[in-house]
């Protein structure tokens, strides 16, 4: 019985769904399946009931599960202890980052990171839309702004400055943007960094706000 195919089996029960499972792992729902069987053939027994609509635990894998996570739990800090000795960080860690922060900002600091750590293999997923860790396969999620979910815990890794500009064409017409309260003619702002509309704010003229 592989470990890998153990794994596929606890998140299988996390999600209760197959194709979730396999989405959270990275890799194809027939693969995951697979490992499924082959756990519950070493076993002699079927560890979930599933009918067309749904999938949930069946009384052997009610028994079966708990023991097995908490060996699964006990191995990787093993693992874990192990490579503290060593000094050396691997494996693969995968990143959420928005478009523009990922290009822009944290591709550079990857580069030297992964120079660093030569066993590391990195994946990004770049999309502004937002990340759900229970669903998607990410380690790590790097946003603007500050996180609305009370059970994701955000920390600041730097500033971005913000940078407002108008087309000669609205300046001809509406002369330059001295304050908000010249901008009358614009219900609001829309950055491409986020999906808010910005209504307030401040200028600032030779270190003035």
């Amino acid at each position: 019985m592989l470990l890998d195919d153990l794994n596929v089996v606890i998140k299988v029960a996390e999600f209760r769904n197959i194709t979730a499972a396999a989405t959270h792992l990275n890799m194809r729902t027939a693969t995951a399946s697979a490992a499924v069987k082959r756990v519950e053939q070493a076993l002699g027994a079927e560890l979930f009931v599933r009918t067309t609509r749904s999938l949930r635990l069946s009384s052997a894998g009610e028994r079966f599960l708990p023991t097995c996570q908490e060996a699964m739990s006990m191995l990787a800090n093993a693992k874990q202890n192990l490579k503290g000795d060593t000094g050396v960080i691997e494996g693969e860690l995968r990143l959420g980052l928005s478009s523009d922060l990922g290009r822009n900002v944290i591709a550079p600091w990857l580069d030297d990171f992964m120079d660093l750590h030569d066993k590391i293999t990195v994946k990004l997923n770049l999309s502004d839309s937002n990340i759900d860790f229970y669903r998607d396969p990410v380690d790590l999620a790097l946003r603007y702004g500050t996180p609305t979910d009370a059970n994701v815990y955000g920390f600041k890794i730097c500033d971005v400055p913000s940078l407002l500009v108008a087309s000669p064409s609205y300046i001809s017409s509406h002369g330059a943007l001295k304050n908000l309260k010249t901008c009358k003619h614009t219900t609001g702002f829309f950055t491409n960094c986020t999906t808010r509309y910005i209504t307030n704010g401040s200028f600032f003229t030779k270190g003035h706000r």
